[in-house]
């Protein structure tokens, strides 16, 4: 049964044309000082405890509200097709639109001083802190360290993510690879970049390379390689049209599907998990698949199982909660608990309505977002999101919007 809807009295709204957007630090209500720093929201105060809050894409714009009561904080009006990611420093979200990526401040963050921390809560901003190149592709944040990949270009730009928080443009090393494609990079703890290797035509495995960017590994048997996820012990798995590939200290093994194509290609990965949650389709025909079978790629043992939910789901439908447990939204909105290391489904939560995965990628469909112990579910059709606690597994929501929500990422503040 779907809980009755929730309305919220209106918090500060902010709005900002596209020019105001791309051209300024941010946007804000009259009072904003005008020498206001990006990544520095001027009306920041000390709170309590830490505010979370959730960014939601709609058509032509970005909405922010609280990751608790859905009290709407802001609004940015941003034409065309956004997408959201997260920026690695707990703080900021990075935005897909046009050739850049360009830093959302969500205006929420903790200081940490040892023994407690300090926390603040502002009004967000749209800073003038981007990246730009050509096509945004993914984005992959990982140990204090954030992996830029732009597929139009082929170039990839590392940062320290906790360097977004100064207000200042970040240093960046950058490298370019051989030839541009739809790729992905990770770089780890010692320095090492793992990307995707390419071109527009095909895309065929992975090459690991030093911290001065010298090749030291590679793999090609990796067709259509796609996506990533770090599992335990900084471990990096890259879906293929026949497997997956697994990269650890220096070494690349191959793990196989059971069917001849066996694509994985979307994954969720926790970094207290040895087992890595993906996608898996089997017809290579398939205008639009609507698979009913997940994989779970143990990296350790280099099994591949795979786990029948009776329903369908689509690429944004994987997460991760506690304890490293896979999460699955399901097409017929229930929302579905899979240990990972049994392979069984262990509770299944109805949310939503049922409904069915559009043919178009970038039309919005109900998609699922975990924060801490909360699984975010949106609900286009009903222009709403519901929070489900992973703990007890309580439903709440409707949470209504004025948008019929795309994306969605957040921050714990």
């Amino acid at each position: 049964m779907i809980p009755h809807t929730r309305k919220f009295r209106r918090g500060i709204v902010l709005s900002c044309s596209l020019i105001a957007a791309i051209g300024t630090t941010g946007c804000g209500s009259d009072s904003d000082s005008s020498d206001q720093k990006p990544g520095k929201p001027s009306t920041a105060m000390e709170v309590a405890t830490p505010s979370p809050r959730i960014a939601v894409t709609y058509d032509g714009g970005i909405i922010v509200v609280d990751g608790k009561t859905f009290e709407h904080i802001a609004n940015f009006e941003l034409e065309g097709f956004n997408r959201l990611n997260p920026a690695g420093d707990g703080r900021h979200v990075l935005v897909s639109h046009g050739n850049e990526f360009r830093a959302l401040d969500m205006g929420a963050w903790s200081t940490d001083h040892g023994d407690h921390a300090h926390h603040y809560a502002g009004e967000p901003a749209l800073t003038d802190i981007a990246f730009t190149s050509e096509e945004p592709g993914h984005v992959v944040p990982h140990n204090g360290r954030t992996a830029l990949f732009f597929d139009g270009s082929g170039v990839v730009e590392t940062f320290d993510s906790g360097n977004l928080s100064a207000g200042v443009q970040p240093e960046t090393h950058s490298y370019t690879t051989p030839q541009p494609h739809h790729g992905v990079a990770v770089e780890l703890s010692d320095g090492r970049l793992v990307t995707s290797v390419g071109n527009e035509e095909e895309r065929t495995g992975i090459a690991v390379l030093d911290r001065e960017r010298n090749e030291i590994a590679r793999n090609a048997d990796c067709p259509g390689i796609h996506g990533e996820a770090i599992a335990a012990r900084e471990t990096v798995v890259f879906g293929c049209q026949n497997g997956a590939l697994v990269y650890r200290d220096n070494v690349i093994r191959k793990i196989t599907s059971p069917d001849p194509y066996g694509r994985i290609g979307n994954q969720a990965g926790a970094e207290d998990s040895t087992i890595v949650l993906g996608d898996y389709k089997v017809d290579p025909n398939a205008e639009l698949e609507r698979p009913t079978r997940i994989s779970l790629i143990d990296t350790e043992s280099g099994n591949l199982r795979l786990v029948d939910l009776g329903t369908s789901y689509s690429f944004r439908s994987l997460a991760r909660g506690p304890g490293g447990t896979a999460l699955v939204l399901g097409t017929d909105g229930a929302l579905h608990v899979v240990d990972p290391v049994a392979g069984a489904i262990t509770s299944s939560v109805p949310v939503i309505a049922p409904w069915e995965e559009p043919e178009d990628w970038q039309t919005a469909r109900p998609t699922l977002f975990v924060l801490d112990r909360t699984a975010y579910v949106t609900d286009p059709a009903s222009d709403s999101v519901y929070t489900v606690d992973l703990a007890t597994e309580k439903i709440d929501g409707p949470f209504q919007l004025d948008h019929a929500p795309n994306e969605i990422v957040g921050i714990t503040g």
